[in-house]
């Protein structure tokens, strides 16, 4: 469901994308994706936040350091049975593609980071989406999207599934 929202907004927002690849992404670039993505989005310093779907997601910017970081809560840190942190690390290996599973403030978090000046718009919008998508499948897919590494132990988990939510997803 979210593969085509993305793909929508995606050509929705293309103006944004109408520039030369070589300039560097800025603070005021995020801003109008995000605000493509959610017209509510709302800037607080070098964060932003937004909601897609019911999903909060908060976006860093750091230019001094040169990077982005896009996060999501998943869930408590402390409810963590062994047996989630294997499969949160499975997921890191080969589902979870350009998003990743992490734990900082006693939360799991679903993130997504990037050198900001070389992030394209695209990329930032595929890497919300997988960040989302990473965070809705917690308990269940453990992915960011429809796509496997391979070498993993997560295929033979759900390919079907992905199957299935794709084709249910294509009709939207």
């Amino acid at each position: 469901m979210l593969r085509a929202l993305l793909i929508v907004l995606l050509l929705t927002v293309s103006p944004v994308f109408a520039h030369d690849m070589r300039d560097p992404m800025t603070p005021e670039r995020v801003a109008q994706i995000l605000l493509a993505l959610d017209p509510d989005a709302r800037a607080v310093g070098a964060r932003a936040e937004m909601t897609l779907g019911d999903v909060p997601v908060t976006v860093f910017l750091d230019e001094g350091a040169n990077r982005m970081r896009v996060m999501v809560p998943v869930a408590s840190a402390e409810a963590l049975s062994p047996e989630d942190l294997t499969r949160v690390l499975q997921a890191n290996f080969d589902t979870a593609l350009d998003a990743r599973y992490a734990i900082a403030q006693g939360r799991l978090w679903s993130v997504f980071v990037h050198p900001l000046a070389e992030l394209t718009g695209e990329q930032l919008i595929l890497g919300i989406g997988q960040t989302v998508n990473l965070a809705q499948s917690y308990g269940t897919l453990y992915t960011s999207g429809a796509q496997i590494f391979g070498q993993g132990d997560s295929g033979g988990i759900y390919s079907d599934l992905i199957e299935e939510l794709l084709d249910r997803g294509e009709a939207l």
